[in-house]
């Protein structure tokens, strides 16, 4: 392997999406991923099928997710399975796992116990609601913990008076995995400066009230909060959603009125809205939103989305259309800016979201089968064909 972490060795003894993806970062920039299963595998393989999923070929989550990873089975509930894990520690850089406190023990990976077979070890933990607190052991989802939990479910929906927006797969995974990343990350740093490893740790709700941040703090400083309108009643006319004449929606967000709103006038042919005393001034143009928000609905049904994005642009108007997941996928700038790049394999999958200029990642390889690699790495770990194969007998292995 080559790359920045070329030489880690990492296990990921996590499942589903969160914890596992902060491994794929790490096997991106050239680290060892081994993936941990335990027998029956990770039910993230199965998530593809999940009413309600997108119907593919392939197993896309666990692509997207575990790409570039070996494949390892061991059935930890079994003390000759915990003892094969210990051995493998010794010479592991960082173990990640998302089971909650009170189940690690009885799996044989306690931190304490672990950090003490390898100091320098990183012990990365993921977890729905953290290591400390009356609710240390509750599990979760992103659905639960990041997303509803943390005040954003609540908060984005068209209006107040709209039921509760669902999440879609992944949501907060995917960022909790970058901030678990970012731990580990930090603690590598640490252990090169004081060479001891330790615990790290995120947490799905960590990450909800971080993404919310902005509005957990008003809520800390006493803010006053106001339920969110109708779009016909936004309280900004110049950061509100609009629909093209070919029914397309899109976000526009003028923050720099100064010059934006001009922009907008000449680009509607309508310079006389400058000398209408009701758009006089940004907080006219609030307090006249009611007024406002017509009139640039009826200018923007003019025209289509296609013919209004140079026409936008050229303006220098912040906007954006609300794009489908299937152009997102198929987007030009998307592959352009390397947020979605070549698979080995040739085809396509999303990149992890970090790049360092003069580093290049590593191929983009099919994920593990499962325990696909199980006697290969038990014999780089100095275990002999017959010692394998009574560790199979005993169902050590799965």
């Amino acid at each position: 392997m080559t790359g920045i972490f070329a030489g880690l060795r990492v296990i990921d003894a996590a499942s589903y999406v969160a914890a596992p993806a902060a491994a794929t970062i790490l096997g991106d920039f050239g680290a060892e991923v081994i993936k941990l299963e335990p027998p029956g595998g990770d039910a993230y393989r199965a998530l593809a099928t999940a009413p309600g999923q997108p119907r593919g070929e392939t197993d896309y989550p666990w692509v997207l997710d575990n790409r570039g990873k070996r494949g390892l089975v061991l059935d930890l509930k079994r003390p000759e399975a915990q003892a094969v894990l210990h051995r493998l520690i010794r010479d592991t850089d960082v173990f990640i796992t998302n089971a909650v406190p009170r189940l690690r023990s009885g799996l044989g990976i306690a931190p304490d116990l672990l950090l003490g077979l390898n100091p320098r070890l990183i012990y990365a933990a993921l977890t729905a609601y953290g290591e400390t607190g009356p609710e240390a052991d509750k599990t979760g989802f992103d659905a639960t913990a990041y997303w509803a939990r943390s005040g954003l479910m609540d908060l984005v929906r068209p209006d107040a008076s709209s039921p509760p927006a669902r999440s879609v797969a992944g949501l907060g995974d995917h960022p909790t995995g970058v901030a678990l990343y970012g731990a580990i990350a930090t603690a590598l740093y640490r252990r090169e400066r004081t060479g001891q490893g330790g615990l790290v740790s995120a947490t799905l709700l960590g990450a909800g009230l971080w993404a919310n941040g902005f509005m957990v703090q008003a809520a800390l400083d006493g803010a006053h909060f106001i339920p969110r309108p109708p779009r016909d009643r936004a309280p900004n006319a110049l950061v509100n959603l609009y629909q093209a004449g070919c029914g397309r929606w899109f976000l526009l967000a003028l923050l720099n009125e100064a010059r934006q709103w001009p922009a907008l006038r000449a680009v509607f042919g309508h310079p006389d809205w400058g000398e209408d005393a009701r758009f006089a001034t940004p907080a006219l143009r609030r307090e006249h939103a009611g007024a406002l928000i017509p009139l640039l609905d009826a200018g923007f049904a003019t025209r289509s989305l296609d013919e209004w994005r140079p026409v936008l642009d050229a303006a220098g108007l912040t906007f954006d259309a609300v794009g489908t997941t299937q152009e997102a996928a198929a987007s030009t700038q998307a592959r352009a800016m390397g947020a979605i790049r070549p698979t080995a394999a040739g085809g396509w999958t999303v990149d992890t979201p970090m790049h360092l200029a003069g580093e290049t990642k590593a191929p983009a390889t099919p994920p593990p089968a499962l325990g696909g690699d199980t006697e290969a790495i038990l014999a780089e770990h100095g275990y002999a064909p017959a010692e394998i194969r009574r560790l199979r007998e005993a169902g050590a292995l799965g």
